[in-house]
């Protein structure tokens, strides 16, 4: 999932200074597992933005706020209400918050979250970084992606400053590699953490802006 985190107020204060009206737009999938998306999060922006003075003429929570199409099906019958606002506040990830931008070109477009990275919820409201998109996957080999757990993206085994099975660059963390050792030494394949498995990696696949179309 894509994990956002909530902007300060102060930040999205310099944004909407000069508009007066405002239609919220939030998302049902990551960034209402955030809580930074969900109709709780719409509701408290909206009183925000009515103890200061703004009128919000509607909100909608988008089922797939990545999903253009979907999305534009979605707010179709809410087209008064955003002729009516200035400006449009999403609350969703940075994905989400262009899709919004794609669709509605002539209004000003506000993002209320930052967007972090891909991520695992481990507990509510409690997230790790998990995948780095590289284009490149070997989890089937390794069991966690070090490219994206290893400060370093070491690809063969653990660096030289590891020291009692923790990471040289964050003590508190254990090593990728240890991590990915132990994985294999629980399914019987530890032949595989010393095999030169992996290779030089082809970052060309990770180069931005990316696109995919299924063939």
């Amino acid at each position: 999932m894509i994990i956002t985190r909530k902007k300060d107020l102060k930040e999205i204060e310099e944004y909407i200074e000069n508009f007066d009206k405002f239609f919220l737009i939030g998302c049902s999938e990551c960034a209402t597992l955030c809580g930074t998306g969900s109709e709780e999060a719409i509701l408290n922006l909206k009183q925000w933005l009515e103890n200061n003075n703004k009128k919000v003429t509607g909100w909608m929570i988008a089922k797939t706020g990545c999903q253009i199409l979907g999305t534009k099906r979605e707010l179709s019958q809410y087209r008064q209400d955003i002729e009516e606002a200035q400006c449009i506040m999403v609350l969703s990830c940075g994905a989400g918050t262009q899709s919004i931008t794609e669709l509605f070109e002539e209004k000003p477009v506000i993002p209320v979250n930052d967007t972090l990275f891909i991520g695992n919820m481990r507990r509510l409201r409690e997230f790790e970084e998990r995948c780095r998109a590289c284009g490149e996957c070997f989890l089937a080999i390794t069991g966690v992606c070090v490219v994206t757990l290893c400060p370093k993206s070491m690809l063969n085994g653990p660096c030289g400053g590891y020291k009692d099975g923790k990471c040289e660059v964050n003590p508190l963390r254990k090593c990728a590699w240890i991590v990915a050792y132990e994985i294999l030494k629980k399914r019987g394949l530890i032949e595989k953490f010393y095999e030169n498995i992996l290779g030089p990696k082809d970052w060309s696949k990770a180069n931005s802006p990316r696109m995919f179309k299924e063939k």
